[in-house]
């Protein structure tokens, strides 16, 4: 009862949230860009119809998808984004056989007012929405579809040849009906891209990408929304501090124990079934960190790797799938363990056949990881066929994933409730003072599967914006909001199970930060779907919510100051804290990354007057990369580390590796940003403002000799940052085989001291 006022508002928060979402995604799905039953020209030819751009998007989504170039702005950012370069080549296209029909050669050869009046027409022709609910035709004149046919081959060419500027190898697709399928996808999402709703001035994408050609220029609502943001930021600033001042003159900060709480513990069998969990983490790390570096390698080297035609067998589509996916799949299951580790410690009480459920689930871990990855291998590489969507790839980004797999996972989150459920059930019928953590704990479990679940709402042939409804349902609510609510209670479990923390004061601190925090964050989501088909109002609620999202992270430093107290710890006798420095200097990273990577470098791209230039272009994976591994990537390392120290307290840890893993990992993540991808992604918002976000994307504009000496920097931070994940490996392993113990030092009463050597014996 002590904390009802808080439960009262977070159930309040979480009521209104989901209306405001729900009710909003289902009218923007049902008011999303139609699909026509034919594209036809005036004297009733067809150039195609519906299906035909369905099986084009399945093409797409089977080569790759978004890990191939971006639709709408999203994707992986080496080749073009294929709406705005379809829509800047079929508009000079039409430009120069208009120009060419007035006796000239080309549309550059025209007079000034020539060029307006061509220009002008060309406005009206692309915004004109020509579709026809009644047939359900889409009807366009012989230039458009005489500019279809030209493109068709261009991009047949692109796909069938191989462009190395693209990153695209030679047979990427070379199917001729297929190449016309996915032609025609592209058309039709450009063509959502320039074409007006009905009643209204914007486009079906709120006017993006940004074509001056066409008309497609910043809204008055995306500029308007973005200056309210801005005020509602330092709202929330402000109301923040002040409440933090008033926070001042609370209770003194316990004092610490003079004695390790774990020292003397018996980790029960399902604890100790969780280190390979840890081990596999480690790991997959590793591995996606060499993922990472093949990806970026293809921006500068698109077919190969230092002369080695590495596109043959891991062409860049591949890579990247990895890359993204093996990230996904190491963090969850660092958290996961971590949950299955916390619950007996807990309850104090581990049910029958616990340990063989954590086994069960750690195989199916393996299953899914290696099965989902080769058969995306197997659809890139056209081996699946048919089968792509359930065996091989989605072509969706974060759900690459073939469906079959995805299901799989999902039962095995299930699964991982089901265990997590019922190794807290004695802790939770205590109703003790941990009762509120308790319940707060099993409600962010739950949430784990329930959100990864969104995933499978849509189908193979779902229109790409309820697709991507979905999609960003699993990305931002799944990674980056209940994983996150989940992964703070347990880290106020771990710290209130060593004392460091009142279980009174973690229990409050957690539920007010999960209020604030989901405040902002569930409605928040809209801030990545301004620009894919979504109705305009979904730039206010986006840009209103996201900027509320950024507040609590001003304030983060509060967190970090009280991580780095503790683990500086230097009262008489409490030494044993310095166990658990390293876990937690990552938890203080977390708290870093999350102010510069979510909150910084987040703000920098969510307002839509910001994303409107800068969708699509590379200061997103500045963002991505600071705040996926920078906040769930240190959090993950954190727990893991926190987990593998309380298993065997009493032995001392040799720090070096450690601190140099540490260093490494942030100072080359700095690096890799600060040096190659933020001066890359302002140069192409400069050129997307300047020009387009056509001209942004380009070939000509990406493989100037500045831009390839800029991905060049790269190579700094990124070999600094694989440095400490190899040392965080070699650490890693060497607690399973010994050599990552310090020998030399004892535990006794709650302080390290010197061993004797006589009584310094391996696997003591």
């Amino acid at each position: 009862m002590q904390f009802r006022r808080l439960w009262i508002a977070l159930a309040a928060v979480l009521a209104v949230s989901f209306a405001v979402l729900g009710g909003v995604g289902y009218r923007a799905v049902r008011s999303a860009p139609p699909i026509p039953l034919a594209v036809v020209t005036p004297d009733g030819d067809t150039l195609f119809d519906g299906r035909t751009i369905q099986d084009g998007q399945n093409v797409w989504q089977s080569i790759g998808g978004q890990e191939v170039g971006t639709v709408w702005g999203h994707g992986a950012y080496v080749a073009p984004d294929w709406t705005a370069d379809w829509l800047h080549r079929e508009s000079l296209f039409i430009l120069d056989r208009w120009a060419q029909q007035q006796g000239a050669a080309g549309f550059a050869q025209l007079g000034i007012e020539q060029q307006g009046a061509l220009r002008a027409r060309l406005r009206a022709e692309m915004r004109h929405n020509s579709y026809d609910p009644a047939t359900g035709r889409i009807t366009i004149p012989p230039v458009r579809a005489q500019a279809f046919e030209a493109l068709e081959k261009h991009y047949a060419d692109v796909f069938g040849n191989g462009r190395d500027a693209y990153a695209i190898p030679k047979g990427s697709l070379s199917d001729p009906a297929q190449q016309r399928q996915m032609a025609a996808f592209f058309w039709w999402t450009a063509w959502a891209a320039a074409t007006q709703r009905p009643g209204e001035s914007v486009s079906y994408t709120s006017n993006w990408p940004h074509e001056p050609l066409v008309g497609n220029n910043l809204t008055g609502d995306a500029i308007v929304w973005s200056v309210i943001s801005f005020v509602l930021l330092l709202a929330g600033i402000g109301g923040m501090v002040w409440y933090f001042g008033a926070q001042q003159h609370g209770p003194a900060p316990e004092r610490l124990p003079q004695r390790d709480p774990l020292l003397g513990l018996k980790p029960t069998p399902s604890q100790r079934a969780t280190v390979k969990y840890f081990f596999t983490v480690a790991a997959l790390l590793v591995v996606q960190v060499g993922m990472g570096a093949l990806t970026a390698h293809y921006g500068v080297e698109g077919s190969g790797f230092y002369g080695i035609p590495l596109d043959r067998w891991l062409p860049y589509a591949v890579t990247r799938t990895w890359h993204l996916q093996l990230g996904l799949f190491w963090i969850a299951t660092s958290w996961l363990a971590t949950g299955l580790f916390v619950a007996p410690a807990v309850s104090g009480v581990e049910p029958k056949g616990q340990r063989m459920g954590v086994n069960l689930l750690y195989a199916a871990l393996l299953v899914v990881v290696a099965g989902s990855l080769t058969g995306e291998w197997m659809s890139i590489e056209h081996k699946l066929h048919a089968n792509f969507f359930w065996f091989g790839t989605q072509g969706y980004e974060y759900l690459d994933l073939g469906r079959f797999w995805q299901i799989l996972l999902f039962a095995g989150l299930v699964f991982w409730l089901w265990l997590m459920g019922r190794g807290l059930r004695p802790a939770l019928a205590r109703k003790d003072e941990s009762h509120s953590l308790l319940v707060l704990f099993l409600v962010a479990s739950v949430a784990i599967p329930l959100f990864y679940g969104a995933g499978l709402m849509y189908g193979q042939r779902s229109n790409l914006v309820t697709a991507e409804y979905w999609r960003w349902w699993v990305v931002h609510l799944w990674v980056e909001g209940f994983f996150e609510v989940f992964a703070t209670v347990v880290i106020a479990f771990l710290f209130a199970r060593l004392k460091l923390l009142s279980v009174r004061t973690a229990t409050s601190s957690v539920l007010f930060s999960t209020i604030i925090f989901l405040s902002g964050g569930i409605i928040g989501t809209f801030h990545h779907l301004y620009f894919s088909g979504m109705p305009d109002f979904v730039l206010a609620l986006g840009a209103t919510f996201s900027a509320l999202e950024v507040v609590p992270l001003v304030l983060i430093g509060f967190e970090a100051w009280q991580n780095i107290r503790l683990a500086r710890a230097r009262e008489p006798g409490t030494s044993w804290v310095g166990a658990y420095k390293w876990p937690i200097y990552f938890f203080v990273a977390v708290a870093f990354w999350n102010f510069v990577g979510a909150g910084l470098f987040g703000f920098l791209i969510n307002p839509p007057v910001a994303l409107y230039f800068m969708q699509g272009l590379n200061t997103t994976p500045v963002h991505g990369h600071t705040a996926l591994f920078g906040v769930y990537g240190m959090l993950g390392i954190g727990l893991m580390l926190f987990c593998l120290r309380a298993l065997r307290p009493g032995l001392a840890w040799k720090d070096r590796p450690l601190a140099v893993s540490f260093w490494a990992i942030n100072l080359g993540l700095s690096l890799m940003v600060l040096l190659s991808l933020l001066p890359i992604g302002l140069m192409q918002a400069w050129a997307s403002v300047e020009y387009g976000t056509w001209y942004a994307r380009s070939s000509e504009f990406l493989q100037t000799g500045l831009m390839d000496h800029l991905r060049w920097m790269r190579m700094i931070g990124d070999t600094i940052f694989a440095f400490g994940v190899v040392v965080l490996g070699w650490f890693v392993l060497g607690l399973a085989t010994g050599h990552s113990y310090d020998r030399t030092a004892v535990v006794e009463e709650g302080e390290w001291h010197a061993r004797p050597p006589a009584l310094r014996r391996a696997g003591d």
